[in-house]
């Protein structure tokens, strides 16, 4: 049977480094951001609706057929309904080319699922196991504030529009400690390949 890893955790956490070493290591790994760029690229049907609904709000400068996403990040994290309402037009197309691109790689022994929103988006019936990506929720607001160029408040309603990382860790088969250095990381990482 074929294994297929379900790689979460919460936003800032390491997810994406986590992912580029088990990719490394010759693991195929599907990542549900890339999907999510994708469905709401220039010109698709889900960007045309984005745009329907808020019109020049979202609306790239140089691209009347594209999104600004950072205008349309600020919408989505401070108002629910909203982010509700992308959620729905953006996670199904999501799960099609999950489902497509697994169809692909029925051949592989091991296939990593790379998804923020695995719990939320309740896409858990996709893996064979969880592996959680772990730190303490100060470092998520310190990392993604760095790595975004976030004002602390608008980096707190990000966090705050995922399941904290408390609720997430029961229901992992495997947790992946990143609160310390990319060294380490890498270490318990090829730890865990070595334990199969």
């Amino acid at each position: 049977m074929q294994r297929r890893i379900g790689l979460t955790g919460g936003i800032a956490s390491g997810k994406s480094r986590v992912g580029r070493l088990l990719e490394a290591y010759g693991w195929p790994v599907l990542d549900a951001d890339s999907y999510a760029r994708e469905a709401l690229a220039a010109g698709s049907d889900a960007t045309l609706e984005v745009l329907k609904r808020w019109g020049d709000a979202v609306r790239a400068p140089d691209e009347p057929l594209g999104l600004n996403r950072a205008a349309l990040g600020r919408i989505v994290f401070s108002e629910i309904e909203a982010r509700r309402w992308l959620e729905q037009l953006v996670h199904p197309v999501v799960r099609r080319r999950f489902e497509q691109d697994l169809k692909g790689l029925s051949e592989a022994p091991c296939i990593v699922l790379m998804i923020p929103l695995l719990f939320e988006a309740g896409q858990t019936d996709l893996c064979s196991e969880v592996w959680l990506v772990d730190c303490e929720e100060e470092q998520q607001l310190e990392r993604l504030m760095q790595r975004d160029g976030l004002s602390e408040k608008e980096a707190q309603l990000r966090i705050k529009a995922q399941w904290p990382l408390s609720r997430k860790r029961p229901l992992a088969d495997r947790i992946i400690d990143n609160r310390g250095p990319d060294t380490a990381l890498n270490e318990t990482v090829k730890a865990l390949l070595a334990a199969g």
